[in-house]
């Protein structure tokens, strides 16, 4: 058994756990992976955790981090050889967190909602959306400056906030598809399409199915 490594708990399509896997692809070190299940959580999982939410990184040593953005800065703070957490220049960095912060209380409340407007076919879809767009105007803004969101190469902002906008590209795409956003599109395309986003997107034998020991990045 690989103790030495890292464990994440991980659901495939969890955006939270989407843009921890996506940091750990990034720093280029490896974890054991265990894909769950929520109706079904394994119980060393549970063992360590109350909350038992997606992503949860357990360390060697036994130490459980439990918020998506707090494993992100963990791993990049180990390893970090795109210098994601420097791309964004003479910004300090607490300002990009306090942007990704922003966006967390609203964008990705409102992208919810969306959603539910969507399956439930109600009648304020268009006022949900426009919620979504408030935020989405911001990041066309910020991407006619740079081909990234915070400079010209890759940022924590950018893996912070993708899988975010993907789920809303998702909810009525052809809207999405003719909608004011040309620059934010193809910065979607980008990661979407990339060598990246498909071993990102694996799927992996759910954990208690098997118990095997499966790597991920490095």
């Amino acid at each position: 058994m690989p103790s030495d490594l890292p464990i994440l708990y991980s659901l495939q399509h969890c955006p939270y756990a989407m843009r921890a896997r996506v940091a750990i692809f990034r720093s280029q070190q490896p974890v054991l992976i265990r894909a769950i299940k929520l109706n079904n959580k394994p119980p060393e999982m549970l063992a360590l955790s109350t909350k038992g939410t997606v992503p949860m990184l357990v360390l060697p040593d036994n130490l459980v981090i439990e918020e998506s953005l707090d494993i992100i800065l963990k791993v990049l703070n180990d390893s970090d050889p795109h210098q994601l957490l420097t791309a964004h220049g003479q910004q300090p960095l607490t300002d990009i967190i306090a942007i990704i912060t922003e966006f967390e209380q609203g964008f990705f409340v409102a992208v919810e909602a969306y959603k539910c407007a969507k399956r439930y076919q109600e009648a304020n879809i268009i006022e949900c959306r426009e919620a979504c767009e408030v935020y989405l105007q911001k990041l066309e803004e910020r991407l006619t400056q740079h081909t990234f969101l915070t400079a010209d190469r890759e940022g924590l902002l950018d893996i912070a906030l993708m899988p975010f906008v993907r789920q809303f590209s998702k909810v009525e795409r052809q809207w999405y598809q003719q909608s004011p956003y040309p620059k934010l599109r193809a910065w979607l395309n980008g990661y979407l399409q990339s060598a990246m986003f498909t071993k990102v997107m694996a799927k992996h034998e759910l954990w208690v199915d098997g118990h095997k020991y499966i790597t991920f990045g490095g």
